[in-house]
């Protein structure tokens, strides 16, 4: 347990460093709370938009992960060069409903991987073997890692043209370097992928947890403390009154020179009477520990009001490796009855730095023990499991950030497709690292609905599912009351600028909108006069499409399209047309 006595004369080294190193007239930030060299010139920018700007950073907070890459904003429109940013050769090709849609891997002989997302189209060289591809699968997804000698690249050759294809939410190129070997994702700015930037972040607010030796959950109380300041000095004006063990967490966010939107800071560090006690830096991290992004921020406070406080303690099953200098995991005990100084260092990746001083006075109690909750009680370091005469939940080691005081309820089947009771698997503002399995029994299904039923959300998301042994079986992601149904449903398509007979010589695509009711899109294939050609599809439109090539002549052709969902049902449309 750390007590405040206990580190008042406690030698604590945790320094904060920066090495600069200067490249005609930029200024990178070379090292950062790392003892990791990365080469300075060898990469080139991905665009040639003067200045540069970011519409998202490094390691910003999303829903569900940190931002893996940097976000250059393409002034609103699509279509700029995209170029290697060194030489090498392609080493993945994906294409995608959603994610990154189209999206180029370039491995480098210096053991990195440098990512291009997004992208409107890939150069012709690229673009015929990914079209060739597709059609010898049959598939339009697709995740393909070439031989190195097929597709070799030089620095600044244009590899494709900036879009917003997949989930992208308007134009923009994102962009990513990664370890080769590990898969791990790095900040590109430790690369000299320079973005012009002499601003700090902002602090908006600053809260303190009251933990008491229980782990952080909905019901931990916080308590808000006013702070006041700008341009990088902010401080709280008056002691504020703690007593027991105490966590705290901040609101910031940081901007660049030029068009800059609102994004996430590199580091947090916060210090007690001058002694370093946590730090988060977001240098690099790797892609299965994203989502415990939700352990790293107040993630009841997201849900309700997708603000993000980031929490300055760590919960014990939370594996990102971004932490260091934890002092008692960043958790205080204020029982000395004595003032205490405490200050915040965030900084962005360019090595601006705002702080936030503030002063506790600490009451007089004794020292708090961690104390086990009443009740069911979930380890976070083991196998977790509950089942009664209609469930059973299974729960991996890894599942949870912390120990939970599990809570099930149970309650009739709502009306509608419902074919079991509501069963209420704790509650959604405890978030999980990985998905559970959930076993409901299927009592009063018929044995020709086993292959269509499924686990459903009261939300109405669907988990998926299938039967066994009289269960359906399924693996949510999150917990949730969640109930069993069927669909039988096939899904829809609505043609767009086709229908029977129409000369469609004037067109460059056929276009539709396709959708499903509840277990969700599977596949979709299109036949011209019986032979397979490629359909498109981009999931954040429900846009179905196939664009015409030489494949298909002058003349009178007939158009089958087959769309199925997760549970087996087709739906099929054919129409002629004339080119």
């Amino acid at each position: 347990m750390y007590i405040i006595k206990a580190i008042k004369n406690k030698s604590i080294s945790a320094a904060l460093i920066f090495t600069f190193s200067t490249s005609g007239s930029s200024v990178y930030a070379q090292q950062i709370f790392s003892n990791n060299k990365y080469p300075l010139t060898y990469f080139r920018q991905p665009l040639d938009i003067v200045p540069p700007a970011l519409a998202g950073s490094f390691g910003e907070i999303r829903g569900n992960h940190f931002h893996s890459g940097i976000d250059f904003r393409t002034n609103q429109r699509e279509g700029y060069p995209v170029y290697a940013v060194a030489d090498g050769y392609v080493s993945r090709l994906r294409v995608q409903n959603s994610g990154f849609g189209q999206a180029i891997y370039i491995n480098h002989p210096n053991g990195f991987t440098s990512v291009y997302g997004h992208v409107q189209r890939f150069a012709p060289k690229i673009a015929s073997i990914v079209k060739n591809l597709e059609y010898e699968k049959k598939s339009f997804e697709l995740d393909e890692f070439p031989d190195q000698m097929l597709i070799p690249v030089r620095k600044g050759e244009v590899i494709a043209w900036s879009g917003n294809r997949g989930s992208s939410g308007g134009p923009h190129l994102h962009f990513e370097i990664r370890d080769s070997k590990t898969e791990e994702t790095i900040n590109p700015q430790f690369f000299g992928i320079d973005i012009p930037d002499n601003i700090p972040p902002v602090i908006y607010s600053l809260y303190a947890y009251k933990l008491n030796g229980k782990p952080f959950s909905e019901a931990t109380a916080k308590q808000a403390i006013a702070i006041s300041g700008s341009n990088g000095v902010y401080k709280a004006a008056a002691p504020v009154s703690l007593t027991g063990e105490i966590g705290f967490g901040v609101v910031t966010t940081d901007r660049h020179n030029g068009l800059s939107g609102l994004n996430g800071v590199y580091s947090i560090q916060l210090e007690l009477d001058g002694k370093m006690i946590y730090t988060s830096a977001l240098e690099r991290f790797a892609f299965e520990d994203s989502k415990a992004i939700n352990s790293h921020i107040d993630y009841p406070v997201f849900l309700n009001t997708k603000r993000s406080i980031q929490k300055s303690f760590v919960e014990p099953g939370n594996p990102l490796t971004i932490y260091s200098n934890l002092i008692n995991s960043g958790k205080i005990n204020f029982v000395d009855g004595e003032i205490h100084q405490l200050r915040y260092i965030i900084t962005d990746s360019k090595g601006n730095a705002s702080t936030l001083a503030f002063s506790v006075q600490a009451g007089s109690a004794a020292a708090i023990v961690t104390t086990i909750p009443s009740g069911i009680v979930f380890g976070f370091n083991k196998i977790n499991e509950f089942s009664n005469d209609e469930i059973k939940a299974v729960f991996p080691i890894g599942t949870l950030y912390s120990d939970l005081n599990f809570i099930y309820k149970k309650t009739p089947k709502p009306s509608g497709n419902a074919l079991s009771n509501i069963h209420q698997i704790h509650n959604r503002y405890t978030p999980l690292h990985t998905g559970f399995e959930l076993s409901i029994k299927a009592d009063n299904l018929p044995a020709d609905l086993r292959e269509k039923a499924l686990i459903i959300s009261t939300g109405g998301s669907s988990q998926g599912g299938t039967f066994v042994n009289g269960f359906i079986k399924a693996n949510p992601k999150t917990f949730g009351s969640f109930y069993i149904a069927v669909d039988t449903i096939a899904p829809r398509i609505f043609p767009t600028n086709i229908s029977e007979g129409k000369n469609m010589a004037g067109l460059s695509k056929i276009l539709f909108k396709i959708s499903d009711n509840l277990s969700g899109l599977k596949s979709f294939n299109g036949y011209i006069d019986g032979k397979w050609v490629l359909m498109e599809f981009d999931a954040k439109t429900a846009t179905l499409w196939h664009s015409f090539d030489d494949r298909t002549t002058a003349g009178k052709h007939t158009l089958e399209l087959v769309v199925d969902d997760v549970k087996n049902n087709i739906k099929r449309y054919s129409v002629s047309f004339f080119r």
